[in-house]
Parts: C-alpha cells; sequence; structure tokens
C-alpha cells in the first residue's frame, strides 16, 4: 500500500493504513485525528511504521512520563520485520525520540526529507527539534529539502514559511505561507506563519484582520493549533487596548481547552503576564493555570517550557516554585544530556533571574535575565512566544525605576509595535518620569490613536 503521498507502506491492513494517513495528515495539519494511530498500532503489534509513529506521538507530550507511555510502541517497532528503508529510519527516529538523541534524530530527519521529500511527518519532526534549540537555519533547510518534490503539499509551503519566519526572511516567508494557502486557505501554520510576520512588521491592524478572518478555520484543530494561533490574535489586541477583546480571546480560545497539555498551558501562563505587563486585570485567572502546572512537579523535559512553568508558579506564590527551581539546577549539572549547556549557561540563569521577579527582587531579576538573554534562543521558543522574558526583564527596569534603561528598551520595542496602546502608555510615563514632558505627550497621542 501506499500513503496519502505516495509513499510505500508495509501493510495489507486497511486499518492500519487509514491509522498512517491519519498520523499523517493530523501531525502536519494539527488535527485530531493523528490519535487515530495509537488504534491501528495495538490492533496491529507488528507493523513497524504504525508503532514508530504511535511512540512518537506519546512522545509529542511533552512530559516525564512520555517515554514510558511510548516504549511498547517502539519495542513494537523495533521487532517488525520487512520494512522499507524509509519505515527502518522512522523507527529509528521513533528510538533516538525516547532515549532523548536529539541531535541524532535531527541528523536522521534532515537525511530522510532529502531522500523522500514527501516525507511530511519527518520534516515537521526535524522542524519541531530545530526549533526546540533554536536552530532556526537548520528549520529553513531542511524545509528546502522538500522542495520541489512537495511542490502540490500545502503544508510543506507553510512550514517553509515558518523556517523564512524564523530566520527574519519576511518576504520569503510571507510568498511560502501566501502559496500554501493558495493550495489549501484553511493551512494552519501558514496563518500562523503570517501572524509571526504582521508582528514582526508591526501591522497590527493588518493582522488582526487577517486573524479574525481565517479564525473559524481553527474551531476544530487540536488544542495547541486552536489556541495558539488565538494567543498571535490576542497579542494584537492588547496593542490595540482592545482588552474586552483580549479577555474573551483568553476564556474561550486560549485556555481551557486542554488544561493539562504543555503548550496550552504555556500560552495562558504567557498571555497573563502579557497581560498584566500592558496593565490589564486578569481577576483570578492565575490560580487554575498554577493548579494544573503544579500538578507536573519537577517537569525539566524543555528549558523554554519549565522556565514558564516556574513564572506561573513564582506569580502566584506557590511552593512548588522552590521545588522546581532546585529541578533546574540539578538539570544543569547532569552532563549526561545533550543540551546540559544550554541549561546550565542560559535556563540557570533565567530560572534565578524568573524566581527573583516573582520574589520582588528585581534587580536580581535584572541581573540574572541579563545574562540569559543574548542566547535565551537555545532554549527554544519563536521570537515571539521568548519575548516573554524580554517583558519580564523590562517590567523590572521599570519597577526598579532605572527609567534610562526602560527608555532604551521602550523605543526599540516601538519598531514593531510603533503604536502599541500599553508600550506607548509606559513610554509616556517614562518619559515623564525622565524629565522629557514632549517625548512623552507625544507617546500619550500614540496610545490615544488605537482608541
Amino acid at each position: 500500500m501506499h500513503d496519502l503521498y505516495g509513499l510505500p507502506i508495509t501493510t495489507d491492513n486497511e486499518m492500519t493504513r487509514q491509522g498512517i494517513d491519519d498520523f499523517v495528515h493530523g501531525f502536519i495539519s494539527f488535527q485530531t485525528k493523528a490519535v487515530n494511530v495509537l488504534k491501528a498500532a495495538k490492533a496491529d503489534p507488528g507493523n513497524g511504521l504504525a508503532n514508530a509513529y504511535a511512540a512518537i506521538l506519546y512522545m509529542l507530550l511533552e512530559a516525564p512520563a512520555a517515554p514510558k507511555l511510548a516504549q511498547p510502541f517502539l519495542e513494537n517497532a523495533k521487532a517488525a520485520t520487512g520494512l522499507t528503508p524509509r519505515e527502518v529510519e522512522a523507527v529509528e527516529a521513533a528510538r533516538l525520540f525516547v532515549t532523548g538523541k536529539i541531535p541524532k534524530l535531527i541528523e536522521l530527519c534532515e537525511a530522510t526529507v532529502s531522500a523522500y521529500p514527501r516525507d511530511m511527518v519527518m520534516l515537521k519532526l526535524g522542524q519541531y527539534h530545530t526549533f526546540n534549540i533554536g536552530d532556526f537555519p537548520a528549520m529553513l533547510r531542511i524545509a528546502q529539502k522538500a522542495q520541489p518534490g512537495a511542490s502540490d503539499i500545502a503544508y510543506a509551503h507553510g512550514m517553509l514559511a515558518f523556517g523564512f519566519e524564523e530566520c527574519h526572511l519576511l518576504d520569503e516567508a510571507e510568498a511560502a505561507a501566501r502559496h500554501a494557502m493558495s493550495l489549501d486557505e484553511s493551512e494552519p501554520w501558514a496563518h500562523h506563519a503570517l501572524a509571526h510576520i504582521y508582528l514582526t512588521r508591526g501591522q497590527v491592524s493588518a493582522g488582526t484582520a487577517f486573524l479574525e478572518s481565517v479564525a473559524h478555520h481553527w474551531a476544530n484543530l487540536n488544542s495547541f493549533m486552536h489556541s495558539h494561533n488565538w494567543w498571535h490574535l490576542a497579542l494584537f489586541y492588547i496593542s490595540a487596548g482592545r482588552r474586552e477583546d483580549v479577555l474573551t480571546a483568553y476564556d474561550t480560545h486560549v485556555w481551557g481547552l486542554s488544561k493539562d497539555y504543555s503548550q496550552d498551558q504555556i500560552g495562558a501562563v504567557s498571555l497573563l503576564a502579557r497581560l498584566e505587563f500592558a496593565g490589564i486585570d486578569v481577576g483570578a485567572r492565575w490560580q487554575e493555570v498554577a493548579d494544573h502546572v503544579a500538578n507536573r512537579g519537577a517537569d525539566t523535559t524543555s528549558p523554554f517550557l519549565t522556565l514558564q512553568y516556574l513564572y506561573a508558579l513564582g506569580r502566584t506564590g506557590r511552593p512548588e516554585a522552590e521545588t522546581l527551581l532546585k529541578a533546574i539546577e540539578a538539570r544543569a549539572e547532569d552532563d549526561t544530556q545533550h543540551d546540559v549547556d544550554t541549561w546550565r549557561d542560559v535556563a540557570l540563569w533565567a530560572a534565578h533571574g524568573i524566581a527573583a521577579h516573582g520574589a520582588g527582587d528585581y534587580d536580581d531579576t535584572i541581573r540574572f535575565l541579563g545574562k540569559a538573554l543574548p542566547r535565551l534562543a537555545e532554549c527554544g521558543g519563536s521570537h515571539a512566544q521568548r519575548d516573554l522574558f524580554e517583558q519580564i526583564h523590562l517590567d523590572a527596569l521599570v519597577k526598579s525605576g532605572r527609567t534610562s534603561q526602560a527608555q532604551q528598551v521602550l523605543e526599540m520595542r516601538r519598531s514593531y509595535d510603533p503604536d502599541g496602546v500599553p508600550l506607548n502608555t509606559m513610554l509616556a510615563d517614562v518619559y515623564e518620569k525622565s524629565g522629557l514632558p514632549a517625548q512623552a505627550s507625544q507617546a500619550r497621542a500614540r496610545a490615544a490613536s488605537f482608541r
């Protein structure tokens, strides 16, 4: 048989084939049908590809329990016989993922896409892991290797667009995203790439209009893509001073879809923090998010995720914050892991800065985060997501009375949020405190122009 993109698969079982197709398409389109591969793998334990994909699916939980959940499927996949060379590579990818051999996994993904440019799973998996270590040129390189072999697949162009965008090649990113939408107007990763482009260019009104025009396509996607694209729209609402709209977006689309999932949790954490930095009262919303984050325990699966868990715990004064900080310190000393340098030299400093912010020690926030920010991309996340840590640092500058430093940061931020209501309101206050009333008046006028 063949999968939906014409690649040979070793099975004569229609249910297995359908489960594989559901995973391939569900994984790259963010549809919930990806989980159907679990049923197919359980029903056909001798099928190597279905079981490899099931193991990969469990690893995407981004939780300490994931390897144990994935292990039975990995064992089935490793025992399978008669596989094609591409299927053998899929099994090896699952093994490397489960055992934490991420650099080797990235190499394998890139080599597989080079040989089989229509293998969308290996393309997506390669981009996922290069993104998580901040290797954005590699994200782009892997996506380019799928062309022209996958030129008819909208999702391949959506991934290409995001690779361009994270390399700050915005014109090329927009062209790829628009082409993806010409093939499939509902392609959510292309929408996501365009959200980044509008944000980086400071086109708040145009970005808002675009995302609102395509938001109906996200309704039935998995919780990550639904909530994350709405998270991007919420950023525009914050900039425009649309307080009620952003709170409604949070309550309806960002938080509550899958409260135990890592990405949903950090989306809620980062949006609540940004709302507060913008001077918006979030009421009691922190408590429920922190309760779910606290249930993760000492989760150091990913530095990018863990730092946001720590912020939520510190912001709400949870005792689990100290436990998580100690886990981060221990992780930074574990030289058996491939990313120990990132934990030791970047995440650990950021963690102490975040902990200091939660304790109201703004001098230490500035000192520790200042060490981490230049290399924070190594922890993963997009530049839009990592901006949370820039905002924590900025908040500490303002609250500690370092108005000259705050003015510098705020004016730099105006390059991509020129008329933002919270930014210019904050800037007006900084200029007043700096004895520059004319500049304060101009900043207030910019803020008022959006209302």
